[in-house]
């Protein structure tokens, strides 16, 4: 066992390396470039969108359901630990790099979409069914691609979607709040059950309230604390964007951190954050009730927006303004220090919280990716197989300590996206073709 570890981190470190990032990112500089920057003179139009209902489109939920269902995938644990551990690691810089693989973030996320919308299928009993493996069969008539970008996404829905984020939650309630992790699985499997086992349009109208409440939530109470120290957010913002092209020296329990460092965990883990390039939001996306793709690409666009230029930078901001990223704090803890230090134990509750509603909604989402992608495979008659193993994983997570399930996850993640970049790059003049008609139309 200890020899497949070593084989599973090491696959891991090499798919997540150098030439992953810069594919990743130089992918989205590419979308960016012949759509004509349109995440930024469209995203106006795209929040609009959100709210947008289209009722005689075909589809099971709506534009802002289909987002919901996508954020609460993507707004996880990584928006609290992941920020700190990107700061501990490269510094300050490394959020002003984070930001970068937003901007360019929201042109994959946006290419994605509308491939999954144009190539979905209809299913016999559950609806439409969409995402990479489709635009790989149906679109590049890559079938094997498909097949192995659904086998990638089933594993890792039972790795960073369920077990991984069962345990975060069970082990900071056990370490705060002194909740035993069997009580913990046992409601977070009774939840989960309640939610997943309604499909797509149960899990829509869940994450419709329980993700902008959660985001809500945050959001105004890093507002509360950053309004209190209005003093400091200069320094701060200067910090940022100072080290994103300086080194940082060592200092206090600091290391320091050079240029290379910044730019290499500002790009992990803004990439980890949002989840462009994976291939899992657009699984979300072709569920949405739209009769054009381009329509519903804009409102999951935003999705990176929200999560990566919204959430993260609160977590960075109330970081730098506190003294913990200095003294060599351990990046698990360094936000709930920082929010403690502001708030007292409120600002503990509010971490611990978010922690927890942050980490169930990412298992209510990769619940979805992962069913689509067990169903490309094995056919619809096994749906619901699929979804009582899912649940039974969030029990066996919570009270399993999880390090090869963590390297495991992280390398089935980079494998998915290696099928699905191959599409966005190949199929890119679709995405334009697509884009052109519905912004000329429009005129």
């Amino acid at each position: 066992m200890e020899l497949i570890e070593k084989i599973v981190s090491t696959l891991s470190g090499i798919v997540w390396g150098a030439p992953m990032l810069v594919l990743l990112v130089g992918t989205g500089i590419y979308l960016t470039v012949i759509l004509k920057g349109m995440q930024f003179w469209a995203l106006p139009h795209a929040m609009k969108l959100i709210f947008h209902k289209e009722h005689d489109g075909e589809g099971e939920i709506s534009h802002f359901a289909a987002l919901m269902t996508a954020l609460a995938a993507t707004v996880g644990i990584g928006n609290i630990v992941g920020v700190a551990t990107a700061i501990s690691l490269g510094g300050p810089g490394a959020v002003f790099w984070m930001w970068m693989t937003g901007l360019v973030g929201m042109a994959t996320k946006y290419s994605e979409a509308v491939l999954a919308v144009k190539y979905r299928q209809k299913g016999h009993h559950h609806g439409f069914k969409g995402g990479p493996m489709y635009y790989l069969t149906y679109g590049l008539n890559m079938p094997k691609l498909g097949m192995a970008f659904a086998i990638f996404t089933a594993l890792a829905a039972f790795g960073i979607g369920n077990m991984t984020q069962a345990n975060a939650v069970a082990t900071i309630l056990e370490t705060q709040m002194s909740v035993p992790t069997w009580v913990t699985g046992v409601v977070l499997l009774t939840l989960t059950a309640v939610v997943i086992l309604g499909g797509i349009k149960s899990i829509g109208r869940f994450t419709s309230f329980l993700v902008p409440f959660m985001i809500l939530v945050y959001v105004a109470v890093s507002l509360v604390i950053l309004c209190m120290n209005l003093d400091k957010l200069p320094h701060a913002l200067s910090l940022i964007f100072y080290h994103a092209f300086n080194p940082i020296a060592a200092g206090g329990g600091f290391v320091g951190a050079t240029m290379a460092a910044a730019i290499r965990y500002g790009v992990a883990r803004g990439v980890f954050s949002n989840e462009s390039g994976l291939g899992s939001a657009p699984i979300a996306a072709a569920a949405a009730k739209t009769n054009d793709p381009v329509r519903q690409s804009l409102v999951s666009m935003t999705q990176t927006f929200i999560d990566t230029l919204v959430v993260c930078t609160m977590t960075a901001l109330i970081i730098l303004i506190s003294p913990f990223w200095e003294q060599g704090v351990s990046p698990g803890v360094i936000t709930m220090q920082s929010f403690t230090m502001y708030l007292g134990s409120f600002g503990t509750i509010v971490v611990v919280l978010s922690t927890a509603l942050f980490a169930y909604s990412t298992i209510l989402g990769w619940s979805y990716y992962g069913e689509k992608a067990f169903e490309y495979l094995l056919g619809e008659r096994f749906i619901r197989l699929y979804r009582v193993l899912f649940i039974a994983g969030v029990m066996v997570g919570s009270m399993m300590k999880l390090e090869f399930v963590w390297n495991f996850s992280d390398l089935m993640n980079g494998m998915m996206a290696i099928p699905n970049l191959i599409a966005l790059l190949l199929l890119s003049k679709v995405i334009s073709s697509e884009t052109n008609r519905y912004f000329t139309s429009r005129k």
